[in-house]
């Protein structure tokens, strides 16, 4: 089987390592520059917005399928592109990903469908005095939302109502470009942040295990929001009647909603939840594999990935090619350069990466480059590292056992990762 992956960060060097360890014969392409995706996959000069110069490509050397890893070319209509072109894709329409594309859409979307989700109301530029009526109408803390797509970091818990307004004055005045010229501002839901993926052909889908993401970049959830700090699986803040609601309520109407409306969604649906008393409610939805929750979640899978994923891309979701492995948990630690999320230095030398998964630890690749045989920082994530363990304990003190084997200048890390998950153990 041939594979075209799409995509250059941690979440796709982890897609490719599933694939290539699938247990049919998997042969992987990808256009990227990452270090980690390079040592596996064959590299192919590509642009990976020419849409007409990959499916070329994709023809001429008789891929199979294309995994789209990233939400931008998907809000960007990749899939649809391909599709016309009749290359099967791992990916939903740039309708579908509007449910992460547009926040206002997917709230207006969870509303019809009567999916559970936190009070909201979306503004323009033009509403902004309606605007600061709703945020006065709340009880802080209140959260404002970048409507379109802002690398995860669109999104800012406010502790009072004035921060709200300045919040909102900020997105409107362009601090996110295009994704804040409309926001959306709710309600805040208490509780502990999980999320889960579903593999879906538009019809069936398969849940893979829970995880728990730390966005925030300081220990303790303090601190500016990233694309992700950290995460581990299963969580065991997702108990079986949580997880029973959460099938009914939010995935099952999310599938059936979607196709009803007239975009099935056929890829990696995500959803982030709240969880509160035993009861789950939509924080957000990603139109992908979240990151770095791949990178937690997948090494917990056994079977035929890419067959999977293949299955599900071509309209016939097969589930037995993949089971979980119940009997372990994982731990993701990322490590970044200081200064992330905002300004950063890359280019310096990465060391002790052997060291780490030679001790059992998988790494990750996020911001990588190989050059002159050497290995060196290309990103504000630098590399996952992930330990696994038969207890969620087990699985922190690998994965930090890793994270000490690796060392790079400016090196950052939170020394909290899964440590939330332990209170519920």
């Amino acid at each position: 089987m041939k594979v075209l992956l799409i995509g250059n960060g941690g979440r796709e060097h982890c897609l490719a390592w599933k694939l290539k360890n699938s247990s049919s014969e998997v042969k992987v392409f990808s256009p990227s520059n990452n270090a980690g995706i390079q040592k596996i996959a064959e590299f192919v000069e590509l642009n990976e917005k020419d849409y007409a110069q990959i499916s070329r490509f994709c023809i001429d050397e008789k891929i199979d399928f294309v995994v789209v890893g990233p939400e931008d070319p998907l809000a960007n209509g990749i899939s649809d592109y391909f599709r016309s072109k009749g290359i099967p894709v791992f990916g939903p329409s740039k309708l579908a990903a509007r449910i992460e594309a547009s926040k206002s859409f997917a709230k207006n979307f969870m509303k019809r469908h009567q999916i559970p989700t936190a009070h909201f109301k979306a503004f323009t530029y033009e509403n902004f005095s309606e605007a600061k009526k709703f945020v006065q109408s709340l009880e802080p803390p209140i959260v404002v939302k970048a409507d379109g797509l802002a690398a995860g970091k669109g999104v800012v818990v406010c502790p009072t109502q004035q921060e709200a307004i300045s919040v909102i004055e900020r997105m409107f005045a362009g601090e996110f470009g295009e994704s804040g010229k409309m926001v959306v501002v709710e309600e805040f839901l208490a509780g502990e942040e999980a999320s889960i993926l579903a593999i879906t052909d538009g019809n069936d889908y398969l849940l893979l295990p829970t995880s728990q993401d730390h966005k925030r970049i300081l220990d303790g959830d303090k601190g500016k929001n990233t694309g992700g700090m950290g995460a581990y699986s299963p969580t065991p803040i997702i108990k079986d009647k949580v997880l029973e609601q959460i099938q009914r309520e939010i995935i099952s109407p999310a599938i059936k909603g979607m196709k009803e409306e007239g975009f099935p969604f056929v890829g990696c649906l995500y959803a982030g939840l709240m969880v509160k008393d035993g009861y789950a409610k939509v924080v957000e939805f990603n139109c992908r594999f979240g990151d770095p929750e791949t990178q937690a979640v997948l090494p917990l899978l056994k079977g035929d990935f890419a067959s999977l994923l293949y299955s599900a891309a071509t309209g016939k979701l097969e589930k037995n090619y993949l089971y979980v492995s119940n009997e372990l948990f994982s731990c993701c630690v990322v490590l970044a350069s200081a200064g992330y999320p905002d300004h950063y230095q890359k280019g310096y030398q990465i060391f002790g990466i052997e060291e780490a998964e030679s001790i059992g630890c998988l790494v990750f690749h996020s911001g990588t480059i190989f050059s002159d045989d050497k290995i060196f920082t290309n990103g504000g994530r630098v590399l996952g590292v992930v330990g696994l363990g038969l207890t969620l304990p087990d699985a922190i003190k690998k994965a930090y056992e890793g994270v000490e084997k690796i060392n790079f200048e400016n090196k950052y890390y939170r020394k909290d990762i899964g440590i939330k998950g332990l209170k519920y153990l």
